[in-house]
């Protein structure tokens, strides 16, 4: 795919309407008129006169406002790549395809609900009707298509359920680099690297050499959940590994009883923390039908909502990180693997990708008893066992049952067909009630623990799964309160050994942060979730600062001790304490803690960072990266520590994937601006970056508070606005008030809609 032929002038895009005046279509597939109701800051609010029709026009509308970016999702998904971009995207169509659901599609339809597979058909259905509009009016095509010079595709119901690589997904690659980490020294090492809760020894499975596991073993698996990269498609393995070692994303979500609420209402919040993309990874939707009247946040390319509210629940999710995945390593033999008391052969799968402007391009898919092979060597073969190509794991289609709960045992019953990814649900309504269950499903491994990668040879089989019921849940806690954030929140008598879910959480930074003021307020308020919502106080970095030697001196080590770990955007402490920390600190912690392979824990979790910095061994590097650290900013930042400002390297750049091959007059309309961030990974306003630029690279883009019950009275905010199209005024219309920490309405009532009507589109059937 060649720059040069990419390069198109904005006038061919000029004759496109405003996007912002009244429309009306007749189209087929609808069975009754509908009407699209779109307020000033974006939000469609959809009117259907039955029930599925609902969803048809949401496929429609997500075509309307974000094709480009559903299209290339579904090409992704589907390995299908290389048809449109060449031949530079074939590995990763092949490896896409390793991982696409190949199950029995009655039960995987089944699996979500009764009328699953009805609602997946009349989405797409309505995603197709608009690719029918275009087709009789090309100025409406998105720049983007003329950029690449192809056009979008026509979707199936199959393809909503099939594409699995886009969920959040874990622990494979834990368990490979666990693996690598024993090899070099041993499993206490590994301890520092991640820490397991609860408190847990694992143990290297009978039959297991650690050191027989490639470096890349795992690159096939990272390439199948990569995101599509225009400029450097080579890079894209490298970005899912990176989104995949982050422990710092991840989700708030919390939800406060009316006893202490100042409203007398529960007040439920969540803010889903995800990488930075454009458009948004988010897109809020209201889908009003017969017996549907359901507003929030859903994935765009998916029917339903899955953070949100209807006419009687609110509902918010976290991930809640049940264990997976297993790496199976496998002796060949013959043209097979070694398994039981004997051999068994590969199934092989051989399948043509179309490639643009060649041949098509045969490639072969190898599995084995417990799924696809991801790698092979002269002796071993690599092969990972993932729940999510179980009947029912698509990512968030099983909302489209919660959300149209009515009350909590709808709720709990709905969630406990929710298998992807896990989850942690609390929720709110109208009667005042409120509580939290997690959900996911959950194998049963019988004298392992999924924390290595295990043998192939039949010893390390999974029993089915658990039931749902075994999760803890609460409703109604005496607290009055609950919520999430990724960290460990098993109850502490939760038999933990008989039900191992899994030992990897997030640190509990931001739950730690959430409970403390959560529990000091005895009137909660709506401003009080907001505020939380952007809170930028690091307890990681207050605790770190403890455990500075109390011989380190010099000037870096002064301005840290006198600082309150509030990281502000203006703050000088907290740009010095980010350099310090994540470039220089846990960089020689590495080298303390493993010398000869330190790039194997350069990662290492909070938790191991605090536990080494008390050592005696560690002393010396802790000072001395202080002082390495100071000189650093102060190159970077000038000579006057009370002008650094942690904004000035902290900053969001959302950036159109195809910015680089528009020509200068598009490129000033897909342009955003860089917005100064405060925040870090581990604050509730999580700001997570990389440590090479500092630069912001995941967060909540999607925020809400609910009065649950005062409907209208919900705020939202999903940067950095609501179209993927850079000709819409919704491209970039709710970046600003993001990243200045301000909020939008959530309007449901139509009274309130139409007073905030920006335009409106009817629909009528053909």
């Amino acid at each position: 795919m060649k720059t040069s032929r990419l390069i198109l002038s904005l006038a061919l895009f000029l004759p496109v309407l405003l996007m912002a005046d009244d429309q009306k279509y007749t189209v087929a597939g609808l069975t009754e008129p509908a009407e699209i109701i779109v307020d000033k800051w974006g939000v469609p609010h959809i009117y259907a006169n039955t029930h599925y029709d609902a969803f048809f026009v949401q496929g429609f509308n997500a075509a309307r406002d974000r094709l480009w970016q559903i299209d290339t999702w579904r090409r992704r998904g589907l390995g299908q790549l290389s048809s449109v971009f060449g031949a530079e995207y074939l590995q990763q169509d092949r490896a896409t395809r390793l991982f696409l659901y190949r199950g029995d599609m009655y039960r995987e339809w089944l699996a979500y609900g009764s009328d699953a597979k009805k609602i997946a058909e009349s989405f797409t259905a309505g995603v197709n009707a608009y690719i029918d509009v275009i087709d009789a009016n090309p100025e409406l095509m998105p720049p983007e298509f003329d950029l690449l010079n192809y056009k979008p595709a026509r979707w199936r119901a199959a393809d909503v359920v099939r594409i699995r690589g886009h969920g959040l997904w874990g622990n494979v690659g834990s368990e490979v680099q666990r693996a690598q980490i024993v090899c070099q020294a041993d499993l206490e090492t590994a301890t520092y690297w991640q820490s397991l809760e609860p408190e847990w020894q694992t143990r290297i499975p009978k039959g297991l050499d650690p050191c027989v596991i490639p470096t890349d073993v795992l690159d096939n698996y990272y390439l199948a959940k990569a995101p599509v990269r225009f400029d450097s498609p080579a890079m894209a393995m490298n970005d899912a590994k990176i989104n995949s070692s982050d422990r710092s994303l991840g989700s708030n979500n919390w939800v406060v009883a009316p006893a202490r609420t100042s409203t007398g209402r529960p007040i439920l919040a969540d803010d889903p923390h995800r990488t930075h993309a454009v458009p948004s990874l988010r897109y809020i939707a209201h889908l009003v039908g017969p017996g549907l009247d359901v507003i929030g946040a859903g994935e765009p390319a998916l029917p339903g909502i899955s953070i949100g509210h209807n006419d009687r629940i609110a509902f918010g999710l976290t991930i809640f990180p049940i264990d997976q995945e297993d790496l199976y390593v496998y002796e060949k033999v013959d043209d097979g693997y070694r398994y039981r008391e004997g051999a068994r052969s590969f199934r092989s799968i051989v399948e043509s990708i179309s490639v643009r402007d060649l041949d098509d391009s045969d490639v072969e898919l190898k599995y084995t008893e417990h799924g696809p092979v991801v790698f092979e060597t002269d002796t071993h073969a690599f092969a990972v066992r993932a729940a999510w190509l179980e009947p029912g794991m698509a990512p968030y289609f099983g909302s489209v049952e919660y959300m149209r709960a009515s009350n909590w045992r709808e709720f709990v019953a709905a969630l406990n067909r929710w298998s992807a990814p896990s989850e942690n649900q609390v929720y709110g309504d109208v009667d005042g009630n409120i509580g939290y269950k997690p959900a996911g499903l959950f194998p049963k491994r019988a004298g392992w623990d999924g924390l290595l990668p295990v043998p192939g040879d039949g010893t390390y089989e999974w029993q089915g799964f658990f039931d749902m019921d075994v999760l803890p849940e609460e409703f109604n806690p005496e607290r009055n309160f609950t919520g999430t954030a990724n960290s460990m929140n098993l109850p502490d008598d939760y038999p933990i050994e008989t039900y191992p879910m899994g030992f990897e959480w997030s640190a509990s930074w931001r739950y730690n942060r959430l409970w403390e003021v959560l529990s000091s307020q005895s009137e909660h308020t709506m401003e009080d979730s907001a505020a939380l919502q952007r809170d930028y106080k690091s307890l990681m970095a207050i605790q770190t600062i403890k455990l500075i030697p109390n011989a380190a001196g010099g000037p870096g080590a002064d301005l840290l001790r006198k600082w309150d770990g509030v990281m502000h955007p203006n703050s000088s402490a907290g740009a010095y304490f980010a350099i310090w920390y994540y470039r220089h600190l846990r960089p020689a912690l590495a080298k303390v803690l493993l010398p000869d392979e330190p790039e194997l824990v350069a990662d290492m979790d909070t938790n191991g960072v605090l536990r080494l910095m008390q050592e005696e061994r560690a002393q010396s590097a802790v000072a001395a990266s202080l002082e390495t650290a100071f000189d650093e900013t102060t190159r970077s930042l000038g000579s006057e520590p009370d002008n650094w400002r942690w904004g000035d390297i902290h900053e969001i750049r959302f950036t159109h994937p195809l910015l680089s091959f528009a020509d200068s007059d598009l490129a000033d309309s897909m342009n955003y601006p860089a917005y100064p961030r405060g925040g870090g990974g581990y604050t509730t306003n999580n700001t997570s970056f990389s440590a090479s630029d500092m630069l912001v690279r995941a967060g909540a883009s999607y925020r809400q508070v609910i009065d649950v019950g005062n409907w209208d009275a919900a705020t939202m905010t999903n940067a950095p606005g609501q179209s993927g199209d850079p000709r819409s005024p919704f491209y970039d219309n709710l970046l600003k008030g993001w990243a200045e920490e301000e909020a939008f309405p959530l309007l449901y009532s139509r009274e309130s809609i139409l007073e905030n009507e920006s335009f409106r589109i009817t629909l009528e059937p053909k």
